[in-house]
């Protein structure tokens, strides 16, 4: 199919096209996803549009070309491939949450086996307290194919800091104001869970009290890095 814009969207939608099919490498390589597990979508800004992984390609194969083009109904509008199995639960998510202009799915090992036991990661870490605004909440149980994810995502982030859910027995879902965004949650998501198990490991870890995790999280969202 042809998606039917004006010069300047199409511009736009090129663009989202070589960054989240470059952002699929960094999914790679942090070791976040195994064989075609995973994917990276962008909202186009100003329309009802996505792009997202093509379903079941090899991350080796992937093109700014075979990205795919949907509407926030998870109709495909431009692309020769089948969209990623998280078409619905991604546009459920940017249909509920206007600000979200990113969504990531990875099974990163350690994040995943704690959506396993349906536990939230423990803000133990001020390096969580920075980027998660506390624990990073689990979503519940959902069967994939529909926008049952999607619900889920929404249902709880709604009620959190956090851009990241661990959706129970299933994997991880980040959003972000943009793709690249999201996936930096995703990086620090499995890092963080890794930390946090090994730390159970030798004994409880302590937990940061509440002002001090408000405090690291306005810090690093307002006033770190270059403005």
């Amino acid at each position: 199919m042809t998606l039917t814009v004006s010069a300047d969207v199409r511009e736009t939608v090129a663009g989202l096209r070589r960054d989240v099919a470059r952002l699929h490498g960094e999914l790679t390589r942090y070791a976040l996803v195994v064989w075609t597990a995973g994917n990276v979508s962008a909202r186009v800004p100003g329309h009802d549009l996505m792009v997202i992984k093509p379903s079941g390609v090899s991350y080796d194969d992937l093109t700014p070309e075979n990205m795919v083009v949907c509407d926030l109904h998870g109709r495909v509008v431009e692309g020769e491939h089948a969209p990623s199995s998280d078409t619905d639960a991604q546009a459920y998510v940017y249909r509920e949450m206007p600000h979200v202009g990113g969504v990531v799915h990875t099974h990163s090992t350690y994040a995943t086996a704690w959506a396993s036991r349906g536990e939230p990661i423990p803000c133990v870490l001020t390096m969580m307290a920075d980027e998660f605004g506390g624990a990073v909440p689990v979503g519940p149980f959902a069967l994939i194919g529909d926008d049952s994810i999607g619900c889920g995502i929404v249902e709880t982030l709604r009620e959190s800091r956090s851009p990241a859910v661990l959706m129970r027995n299933h994997g991880v879902f980040t959003v972000g104001r943009d793709a690249r965004a999201a996936v930096k949650a995703a990086v620090m998501c499995e890092d963080v869970a890794r930390t946090v198990h090994i730390a159970r490991q030798l004994g409880e870890p302590l937990a940061i009290g509440q002002s001090d995790v408000d405090s690291l999280f306005d810090r690093y969202q307002n006033v770190y890095g270059q403005r």
